[in-house]
């Protein structure tokens, strides 16, 4: 047995009319194209990309390293592979 539901974009008016509701607003954190997409098709509401890439992709101790071209790059990555997600 399938639902079929029709899954749209999340905006941030998407995002105020769930926090009106009480509905709860799922938010997860991708670095990448392929995480994103993965993130992105289990109907995760918001798809965060922080400087904690520094530690997580990058190795480094701290976030302080982490350039903001590296931040961008990571960013548009994870813009790629989103669909719905906001």
């Amino acid at each position: 047995m399938s639902i079929n539901k029709e899954v749209k974009r999340v905006t941030t008016n998407t995002l105020m009319m769930m926090k009106q509701a009480g509905e709860k607003i799922s938010m997860l954190t991708a670095y990448d194209y392929s995480f994103a997409r993965i993130i992105d098709g289990a109907g995760i509401d918001v798809i965060l990309v922080g400087d904690s890439a520094s530690n997580v992709m990058a190795g480094h101790e701290t976030t302080l390293p982490i350039t903001l071209d590296q931040m961008i790059y990571h960013a548009s990555s994870v813009i790629r592979g989103c669909k719905n997600a906001w």
